[in-house]
């Protein structure tokens, strides 16, 4: 009898479409997973985040793994992958990932054709790190066995001490890197590294914000004034804007809050569209600060 994966809550929708400037953007939700809550705000204790989010019986909350597709002259950017389709049921069932999609792919998939494209489409491919919920989807485990890249026309980018990061694992971070989510990019000649900010594709650029790995980055998109920021895991949910609420999944905790701590003042200050990687439920935003700590804007 073959497995079946358990079903979880998937969050909605899975295609979120806004304008920044003149470039079109697409939140795309790869798919729901639900994780350990303590684990997910560290050292905050859980009378204060129960508050603002609602555990389980199992002590797991919902979230996200929201990417964004961006329609740019030199084509399509896609800015992480979620996880893919490669892991086992078992594995889906620990993180209660729900990310099925049609014909054996996953929701990033069918969320790049409701957007009116295909993976074929897809040119630019950046990854704010290598953690398998951000990676995963970047290759694709087809039904002969064999793991290909999800977008095969598409240069895969990352920064270069990432990369090298997730090929020296230990015995904490060896449960979040997988060699197939970028050893057949590389393989395939199109794995790119780069090192530090720089404008990856003209409005497009990277910027360092590690904390959570040492070689995080965060993705700008700037177009006729206006300005978005693709978080990642420097910022993950919502329920995370406040600075000392920070993951306990994050290897560099107090590098992440001097991250957090200049990011943020940027964004208040120049008005900044965020996006929110994982949150389940809030796709984008503005932050507000109230003279004590950051928040959502209304």
């Amino acid at each position: 009898m073959s497995e079946t994966f358990a079903v979880h809550p998937f969050p909605a929708p899975l295609v979120d479409s806004r304008q920044v400037g003149r470039v079109r953007v697409h939140a795309i939700q790869a798919g729901g997973q639900q994780l350990d809550g303590g684990a997910m705000f560290g050292v905050v204790p859980k009378t204060l985040w129960s508050r603002r989010i609602e555990a389980d019986e199992k002590n797991r909350i919902p979230l996200g793994m929201r990417c964004l597709l961006i329609e740019h002259d030199d084509g399509l950017v896609l800015i992480d992958t979620g996880s893919g389709n490669k892991e086992t049921p078992k594995f889906h069932d620990i993180y209660a990932i729900e990310n099925r999609g049609a014909d054996g792919r996953t929701a990033l998939e069918d969320g790049i054709r409701a957007a009116g494209f295909s993976p074929d489409d897809v040119k630019l491919v950046i990854n704010t790190h290598l953690h398998f919920d951000h990676a995963g989807g970047n290759s694709w485990r087809a039904p002969t066995g064999e793991v290909l890249p999800t977008f095969p026309n598409a240069r895969y980018v990352v920064q270069a001490g990432e990369r090298a990061y997730a090929e020296q694992p230990n015995e904490r971070t060896t449960a979040s890197y997988f060699p197939p989510n970028w050893a057949p990019i590389a393989a395939a000649a199109r794995l790119d590294v780069v090192s530090g900010a720089r404008e990856i594709v003209p409005g497009i650029s990277v910027r360092p914000t590690p904390g959570h790995t040492p070689h995080h980055q965060s993705v700008l998109v700037r177009s006729a004034g206006e300005t978005l920021c693709f978080l990642g895991d420097v910022v993950p949910t919502t329920h995370h804007l406040p600075l000392p609420w920070i993951m306990g999944y994050d290897v560099e905790p107090l590098v992440t809050l001097e991250s957090k701590r200049a990011l943020l003042a940027d964004a208040l200050r120049e008005d900044w569209l965020l996006v929110f990687e994982h949150d389940a439920h809030v796709g984008f935003g503005r932050v507000a600060h109230d003279g004590k700590a950051y928040r959502l804007a209304e």
